[in-house]
């Protein structure tokens, strides 16, 4: 058995901590038994943003009549955009395994692990511990129980970047944020595109407003259709069929087409590596039971990212890590805090969010809140009085920012100035009211939104 001094399993944010480990001295080991750089450079973030980037561009162009510009989308290299992309992750994620492959003290285990004893992995023939643990596994699609789907040969987030051609005709089963990027890709390369979606809205951990605007303006190139529980999947010579149930009426529809792709969340991995054979507890759902500290409940253990349910989301696992590698060697413990986190949706319009929805504020506080949309500005007039808005939530006594909800273009980039306030100080919209915005800009909608509060 060889003996470490910090064991990180999973190369995702797990990285940071590896590299963190070594910078100080210790003997780490990192398990992945995958490609290195985890979920968000190999089948998450970075691809699925390469493909949603060239669809960004055809929307764009497809819209520009309104401008008076009048383009034409001539073809689509489908090819290309897919070269480009593993070309990409391949590279980013071949130069992280190089670098860990060089790295002194730092040993790369690269076979499947579990735990067979307190603070002890076995890795392939090999036997591990270590004094401290991380554990980062991250999380894999999760496949709905519908009758037959295993028999239909359906796409997930992972097997979509591995198309080489694309589909005539596609039925995403699932209305989330994979779902409706997906719906947004694939529709603006030209794929007819069917969206089927349990619950009553799209994105529906978004405000009401944002999924209605959501669902009406991707409706324009696509078919949405909320409120369906898929129950069946089949398969001939010519299509898939995903036969759905109406919730409000129980009527029965059937929606086929060339490819199916399953978009419906995404599971923890950590029952795969025995935990309890560490004294570490999984929650009903399988994810790991953390403190505020990110420590679980067997001491010098800590999970984080997506293995452990909070919020699944490539940024918030980075901070996450600092958090837990401070934790890991200091008395004086630092919180994670996720009131602040934000998160943004790659669709067209974008969707952004940070802290509560206005529904959950009203739980516990005397609330304002502010609304301005993209087309009284300057420059959203300028876009062609582009549909979109800003909904911010503040504490009536205080003034503190509570939450905040954007859809509309670059609405992953305004939200951050209303994240770094929350952030700030006493966390009050003060700084953003009083700072000068440009003009004529996008960030005038943000200032415009915090200057028209009223009770709720």
């Amino acid at each position: 058995m060889e003996q470490f001094d910090v064991l990180v399993v999973g190369s995702g944010s797990g990285a940071l901590i590896a590299s963190a480990a070594v910078e100080q001295g210790f003997k780490v080991a990192l398990v992945e038994q995958g490609k290195m750089g985890g979920t968000c450079i190999n089948v998450g973030c970075v691809p699925s943003k390469m493909l949603i980037y060239p669809a960004d561009v055809l929307a764009t162009l497809r819209d520009s009549g309104k401008l008076g510009v009048n383009a034409k989308v001539e073809s689509v290299d489908f090819g290309n955009i897919i070269a480009r992309m593993h070309e990409l992750v391949n590279r980013d994620s071949a130069n992280q395994a190089a670098a860990v492959k060089a790295t002194p003290n730092l040993t790369w285990f690269k076979e499947k692990g579990e735990f067979i004893s307190d603070y002890t992995m076995q890795v392939g023939s090999q036997i591990i511990s270590a004094r401290v643990i991380f554990i980062v596994s991250g999380a894999r699609t999760a496949v709905p129980q519908i009758k037959g789907i295993e028999n239909v040969g359906y796409l997930t987030s992972d097997s979509v970047l591995d198309l080489q051609t694309p589909p005539k005709s596609i039925v995403i089963v699932g209305g989330g944020y994979i779902g409706m990027e997906y719906g947004h890709f694939f529709s603006a390369i030209g794929t007819k595109t069917t969206i089927i979606q349990r619950p009553n809205r799209v994105v529906p951990e978004e405000e009401p407003e944002i999924s209605d605007l959501l669902k009406n303006e991707l409706g324009k190139r696509m078919e949405i259709y909320t409120g369906y529980e898929a129950l069946e999947a089949k398969q001939d010579d010519t299509a898939k069929t995903i036969i759905a149930r109406n919730r409000q009426d129980n009527s029965t529809h059937e929606f086929s087409a060339e490819a199916v792709m399953v978009a419906t969340g995404r599971v923890s991995t950590a029952q795969n590596l025995r935990l309890e054979k560490t004294g570490v507890k999984l929650d009903d759902h399988g994810f790991i039971i953390v403190d505020e500290y990110l420590e679980t409940g067997k001491k010098n253990i800590f999970a984080l990212g997506d293995c452990i349910g909070k919020q699944m989301f490539k940024h918030v696992a980075n901070y996450e890590a600092g958090i837990a590698w401070h934790n890991s060697l200091h008395d004086h413990k630092a919180k994670m805090d996720f009131t602040a986190a934000p998160h943004a949706v790659f669709t067209h319009p974008q969707v952004a969010s940070v802290g509560l929805k206005e529904e959950e504020a009203k739980r516990g506080y005397r609330i304002l809140v502010g609304m301005a949309e993209y087309k009284d500005t300057a420059m959203g007039a300028a876009m062609g009085y582009t549909e979109g808005f800003v909904k911010v939530i503040v504490e009536q006594q205080t003034g503190k920012i509570l939450g905040a909800h954007i859809i509309g273009p670059e609405a992953s980039i305004l939200i951050q100035e209303i994240t770094n306030a929350m952030a700030s100080g006493t966390g009050d919209y003060g700084p953003i009211a009083r700072g000068m915005h440009i003009h004529p800009a996008l960030n005038e909608v943000i200032q415009n939104a915090f200057g028209n509060l009223h009770e709720h």
